[in-house]
């Protein structure tokens, strides 16, 4: 699919005015860890590990409600991300929130300053060079974070998104279990979900989503990104993406 420079200006346009600090006119976020959404009854539902096959199924399932997500992808895990352009392009201009999850997937609280600095970055190029915008937020690995990771991430201007609610899908647990898991996080009445699932299964894209959508309206929760749960703004910057990408690797 051709995705042309019209639509993605198109695009880039719908995003709301920032509240971060701005630093030669870059959006610089602080590095803080979020654990939950700032806005009451939101829900912000985030993908794991892509991008991959069901990215977009995942998106045809929130397109017929208009509900939007956020994808953590990663740029070399189980697919290089430079050969998913296409799918990635079309649910970042369908308005769905692209953020970082590192470019292997490692533990960043094992590795050097110098070492998480390269990981977010390569992901955050080829994003840039993919979509045209740098990240404003990012999820470290397993949810292990430090003061060494915040650090890192408060200098590549990130903030860093944990989770308060998690589906479990990566530890096979079967659909109708991951759902029993939302009714129980639905029963507390917690003022918001920011709810951990992964893009890489395919029963979270064609049953635990549809069910997990349809329980959270109905408990009155506003299905939102993680950007707007938390009242901010998605990217630090936002440009054209490269003209052709088709000669870019992960090697």
């Amino acid at each position: 699919m051709k995705i042309s420079s019209a639509s993605v200006l198109s695009c880039l346009a719908l995003f709301a005015s920032a509240q971060a600090t701005t630093v030669g006119g870059i959006l610089k976020h602080s590095g803080i860890v979020i654990q939950e959404c700032a806005i009451p009854r939101t829900a912000a539902l985030t993908f794991d590990d892509g991008p991959n096959d069901y990215e977009v199924s995942l998106n045809f399932t929130l397109k017929p409600s208009f509900h939007l997500g956020t994808f953590f992808v990663c740029g070399n895990l189980y697919h290089c991300i430079y050969y998913y352009a296409d799918s990635l392009r079309h649910v970042f201009l369908e308005g769905h929130q692209i953020a970082s999850h590192t470019w292997t997937h490692p533990d960043l609280t094992t590795l050097s300053d110098a070492q998480i600095h390269e990981e977010m970055k390569k992901t955050e190029d080829a994003l840039e060079a993919i979509l045209g915008v740098v990240p404003a937020y990012m999820r470290p690995p397993y949810g292990a974070v430090n003061a060494n990771v915040s650090a890192v991430a408060k200098a590549r201007g990130q903030d860093v998104v944990i989770w308060n609610f998690d589906s479990q899908d990566w530890n096979s647990l079967t659909p109708a279990e991951s759902k029993a898991r939302y009714d129980a996080q639905v029963a507390t009445n917690s003022s918001t979900v920011l709810a951990l699932n992964h893009e890489t299964y395919n029963g979270t894209a064609t049953e635990v989503l549809p069910y997990a959508i349809k329980l959270l309206k109905s408990h009155g929760y506003k299905l939102v990104t993680v950007a707007e749960c938390m009242g901010s703004y998605p990217y630090q910057r936002v440009h054209l993406p490269a003209r052709n990408i088709s000669s870019y690797t992960c090697t």
